[in-house]
């Protein structure tokens, strides 16, 4: 595995990290959203302090659950009233403390964003998050070089997001697929706990040599046998570790590396893509009635990656292949989504027909299909990695 020098990105928008005693970043993972309660047990009495009163105070309620909630600026933890700001609460002993019954490694901040309503933040060393991470996005059964490889490229994502959160947020990463799906000491197998001990510090990055940069190593599901750039998914600058790649049938045995036909009314798909545009006040909110949703454009192997809607009114709406699969999937019933945007739309009078569907989620970087057939063909965690980002390097973070 090479080896060499480990930096920042270029732009850095935050100060410095935290870092836990032995020199692993801290990351800060909103697990919840504008609460207005929570409930705390723990198997040892944790600490907290707030930002008004930072003397720490033992609260005493031990495996029982209790309730937290801010009302009047203040804090109450079950019996126990603190003072305002920001609560902190620091288990006696890592993961001793649950939130909503689930334990997690590190402490937890409970951030204030209405006079009653707060975020639940967990502030926890990057290689134990990732344990919590690899569980979930891997299958059970899956070869541990295929865990080693996914945590390399989850370790990865993580640093860059940490690196380049915005000034002034109090948080990182989400929980879930916003980012990378997270589940905390609950989730983790022995074999997510040995593929992150294995690649402990390791990450991709590019650049000449020891000038590398890590990047947002995106992954994916199944790439369905053709990728997209980063650029074309997302609007990212075009990179050429996360450019566009033909990868044939390596990830064939995947359920969605082929998928469809799937047929929704226009007058359903109208309603999807004006929410969708509503949601984010694009111009799609104000769709007339779809009359079709057609190709405007496919990368040079041949996948689509943009869609042009036209209404009844003749405008037209031109959007990325990401962005017509989430217009098509918002609050969609269950049977009636797409699993990619690599898809051949057929347009009939009063519905269109997805075919020729390939891959499931975005289809950048990393493929997990195409990584576990890999492993079984006795491929190395290493040796994978640098198979999804042409020209990458593997370095030591940390």
């Amino acid at each position: 595995m090479a080896l060499g020098l480990f930096l920042l990105p270029a732009a850095c928008s935050r100060e410095q990290a935290g870092r836990s005693h032995d020199g692993v970043p801290i990351l800060r993972v909103r697990l919840l959203q504008s609460q207005d309660q929570v409930s705390v047990a723990a198997t040892r009495p944790p600490t907290a302090h707030t930002s008004t009163d930072p003397t720490p105070k033992t609260l005493n309620f031990s495996e029982r659950a209790v309730t937290v909630t801010l009302s009047g600026g203040g804090w109450r933890v079950g019996a126990a009233t603190l003072g305002s700001g920001v609560l902190t609460l620091m288990p006696a002993t890592d993961g001793s403390v649950t939130i909503n019954g689930q334990p997690y490694h590190g402490s937890y901040r409970l951030v204030p964003v209405t006079a009653d309503r707060f975020d639940v933040v967990n502030d926890v060393d990057i290689e134990d998050y990732l344990k919590g991470v690899v569980a979930k996005e891997m299958l059970r059964l899956w070869d541990l070089q295929a865990y080693e490889a996914q945590a390399i490229v989850a370790r990865t994502y993580a640093l860059y997001e940490m690196k380049t959160a915005p000034d002034g947020r109090y948080w990182d990463l989400y929980p879930d697929q916003r980012s990378q799906v997270y589940g905390g000491i609950g989730a983790e197998s022995g074999k997510s706990v040995e593929a992150v001990d294995a690649t402990r510090g390791i990450v991709v990055a590019y650049g000449p040599r020891g000038q590398e940069r890590i990047f947002k190593a995106y992954f994916s599901a199944c790439c369905g046998g053709i990728s997209q750039s980063a650029s074309d998914a997302f609007g990212d600058p075009w990179s050429e570790p996360l450019s566009d790649q033909n990868r044939g049938a390596i990830c064939a045995a995947s359920p969605t590396f082929t998928w469809g036909p799937i047929l929704v009314r226009k007058d359903e798909l109208t309603r999807r893509i004006r929410s969708w545009g509503a949601k984010r006040n694009r111009p799609e909110q104000s769709l007339a009635d779809l009359r079709s949703i057609d190709i405007a454009s496919i990368n040079r192997f041949g996948r689509p990656v943009r869609f042009v809607v036209t209404d009844s009114r003749g405008a037209q709406y031109n959007l990325s292949g990401e962005e017509m699969r989430m217009a098509i999937n918002t609050e969609a019933a269950v049977g009636s989504t797409v699993y990619s945007s690599f898809f051949r739309p057929v347009n009939d009078a009063d519905a269109v027909r997805f075919i020729d569907g390939h891959g499931h989620g975005h289809g950048v970087g990393l493929c997990q299909w195409c990584a576990q057939v890999r492993a079984e063909h006795g491929q190395r965690a290493e040796d994978i990695v640098l198979s999804f980002y042409p020209r990458g390097r593997l370095v030591r973070a940390y």
